[in-house]
């Protein structure tokens, strides 16, 4: 060996020795809350909201609390003996049985009012785990740099698996026992007993359509389409602006909140400015004309309407992003850090046909909007909120001579009809028979057409095309144009009929 290899080689040695480091761990905080619940089954409920088998370090411990946990949640007793009946008898921790071994941590248990604390800290420990996970992949593909993977999509999937990991403790995915199901459905039906209205869901504001809809259920896409001038955006808005108005924050254990009522709003504004949004919203609040309000053609009282209205506005936590052209990873990438800085209960965009996706070489515009409704739909999932997407329909609409719209007019609509969970077009006749008005007053058919348009005029429809979780049919609700405003029918008689 020449010197200079004779020099390397105790260096070698010593940096060898620095990079292995184990895990970040604590055998004993483990040892102590299992020991803590094998005496008394109380201490389990102490930990089971946050901690969860995956988060302990030692395979056998996971194994005995995963089993410690299904005994207690059959209202049965978990102590040493129960526990071993589910452990194999011949496997050995050290010179102990697996009997010896339990009966030891009972043995050495520490009082049930420490179990929290090493909870708190077991899981501590797991999430520094799944971060330093998280961070080699991250330096492991950037030397790598995969061609497929170029360093903006590094970026946003490292943000997505952080995002999981802030939201739920675990980044894996993996599967959930249907036992876990089962609680979360029964936990959604206790809170939707409680929540005003009792809907599963969050209420839009406008109770006919809350009837059939039973709310903006969580995780959802929500498709909300119609041909320029029928009032989607508005009708959006509308529900938006009613959801953050009615948000009733309730605190939790851990000290974040959660919406009891109504919620906190994300608004994709692709197509019109935040100003030209307030301004629609501002009308439909204090019901002086939009147009009005922009010309300043207004009077004193109703300025002071104005004024009065913003400062109410001001509290309500309703966020809008005008970016135009947003692609679907930037729009994700925002909605997280909303969710993480300000709390998000249900995402508005508007609408699809002005976003972009990847845009893949040699990829057409279909594959793109599916790509986007794909998107969303994942995003829905990951965040737990609704989504309603806003979507323009193909003019096939107008060469027909019955004009109340249907799935297959879904621009690009292969995609859009298959994400989407609900489905609704909004459809106002008075707009077509406004438009066929006789030129000639005197025309015999003038009188036909009053009759025709005083029957429509003031009314919408929206039309529930697809609904997973419900019935279709359609809801009939009031239109007031100048004010951009949709609001429940005075007349319930003429509210709903399904088909």
């Amino acid at each position: 060996m020449n010197d200079a290899a004779r020099k390397l080689a105790p260096l070698a040695k010593d940096q060898a020795e620095q990079h292995y480091r184990e895990a970040p761990n604590n055998l004993e905080a483990e040892q102590a809350l299992l020991g803590a619940i094998l005496v008394n089954n109380d201490a389990f409920y102490r930990v089971s909201d946050f901690l969860k088998p995956v988060h302990l370090y030692e395979p056998l411990h996971r194994r005995i609390f995963e089993i410690a946990g299904e005994i207690i949640r059959m209202s049965k007793t978990a102590n040493p003996v129960t526990v071993k009946t589910f452990l194999k008898a011949d496997e050995k921790v050290g010179d102990l049985t697996v009997a010896q071994y339990l009966a030891r941590l009972a043995a050495e248990a520490v009082s049930i009012i420490n179990a929290e604390d090493y909870g708190r800290a077991i899981y501590d420990l797991a999430l520094r785990r799944s971060l330093i996970t998280i961070g080699e992949d991250m330096v492991n593909i950037a030397y790598d740099a995969p061609l497929d993977m170029p360093p903006q999509s590094q970026i946003e999937d490292a943000e997505r698996r952080l995002f999981e990991l802030a939201e739920t403790g675990r980044y894996d995915g993996g599967f959930q026992s249907f036992n876990d199901a089962v609680a979360l459905a029964i936990d959604m039906a206790g809170q939707a007993f409680e929540r005003d209205g009792h809907l599963s869901g969050i209420s839009t504001g406008i109770h006919s359509l809350d009837g059939k809809m039973g709310g903006l259920q969580r995780s959802d896409l929500i498709i909300l389409a119609g041909r320029p001038g029928m009032g989607k955006t508005s009708l959006a808005t509308n529900i938006a602006y009613n959801i953050a108005a009615a948000y009733e924050p309730e605190v939790q254990p851990d000290g974040s909140f959660k919406a009891k009522n109504g919620g906190v709003v994300g608004f994709y504004s692709l197509e019109m400015s935040s100003e030209q949004l307030a301004t629609r919203i501002i009308s439909e609040q204090t019901e002086v004309s939009s147009s009005k309000i922009r010309r300043g053609d207004i009077s004193e009282a109703d300025f002071e309407k104005l004024v009065a209205c913003s400062q109410m506005m001001q509290k309500v936590p309703l966020y809008i992003d005008q970016t135009g052209g947003i692609s679907i990873a930037q729009l994700a990438a925002r909605a997280r850090r909303l969710k993480r800085q300000r709390g998000l209960d249900v995402l508005v965009v508007d609408y699809i046909q002005l976003m972009t996706g990847s845009k893949k070489s040699g990829e057409n515009r279909v594959q793109e909007i599916t790509e986007i409704t794909t998107g969303l739909k994942a995003l829905g999932k990951e965040l737990n909120v609704p989504i309603i997407a806003l979507s323009q329909l193909s003019r096939a609409v107008e060469s027909r001579e019955d004009k109340r719209p249907q799935l297959s007019d879904l621009r690009e609509s292969g995609s859009i009809e298959q994400d989407a969970d609900v489905v609704l077009f909004v459809f106002r006749e008075e707009y077509y028979v406004k438009n066929m008005e006789p030129r000639d007053e005197f025309d015999p058919k003038y009188e036909e057409w009053k009759m025709q348009m005083e029957k429509v005029k003031g009314t919408a429809d929206v039309i529930i095309a697809k609904q997973r979780h419900g019935p279709t049919g359609t809801v009939k609700l009031a239109f007031q144009s100048e004010f951009t405003r949709f609001s429940d029918l005075a007349d319930p008689s003429f509210t709903q009929y399904e088909h």
